[in-house]
């Protein structure tokens, strides 16, 4: 069973994992906005994933006799200057989120509870990936600048990127 404290903390971290989808999905229409198909289809998936990572975190509450909620999501942002700030943007959101999940893990090992920990390290490692991802994708469109060619050669190229589920994640469980 899920201590109250545990329970809280995991259902906030769902909540800015639901923030996140929203953000990708947002860019995603920012970057369709503006001619960027590869941008916009790398987003979508992103948002996808966040969107997984949401539903992982309280399918674990329910599942750990917790109470899993519905936290109420603001709006993310809408539009930025350039593909390149908005990439910066999500660098500097997978770090954020990178300093979130380390302070859930924090509050597991507080409440000494060993199997969140553990559960929890699934997104411990999902979040050196995220991190990785973003930074290269980041580097990617930096190097592009304001050339033309080079920006439809990374949007292309993003735009290969597929979706995978999780192992063991089912969408629609029986």
């Amino acid at each position: 069973m899920l201590s109250e404290r545990m329970n809280e903390a995991l259902n906030y971290q769902a909540n800015r994992e639901l923030y996140s989808s929203y953000l990708y999905l947002s860019m995603s229409y920012y970057f369709k906005s503006i001619g960027f198909g590869g941008f916009a289809s790398w987003m979508r998936v992103q948002a996808g994933e966040e969107l997984v990572h949401t539903m992982k975190l309280l399918d674990y509450v329910a599942a750990s006799g917790g109470k899993a909620k519905m936290l109420a999501v603001e709006a993310p942002q809408h539009s930025w200057e350039s593909p390149q700030q908005a990439f910066a943007h999500v660098w500097e959101h997978e770090r954020a989120v990178t300093r979130m999940i380390h302070d859930l893990v924090a509050v597991a090992e507080s409440e000494s509870d060993a199997i969140t920990r553990e559960f929890l390290q699934w997104y411990v490692d999902e979040q050196v990936e995220e991190e990785e991802s973003s930074d290269g994708v980041l580097k990617r469109v930096l190097a592009a600048g304001n050339d033309p060619k080079a920006l439809r050669a990374a949007d292309e190229e993003l735009g290969k990127r597929g979706f995978k589920f999780p192992r063991g994640f089912q969408m629609f469980p029986l």
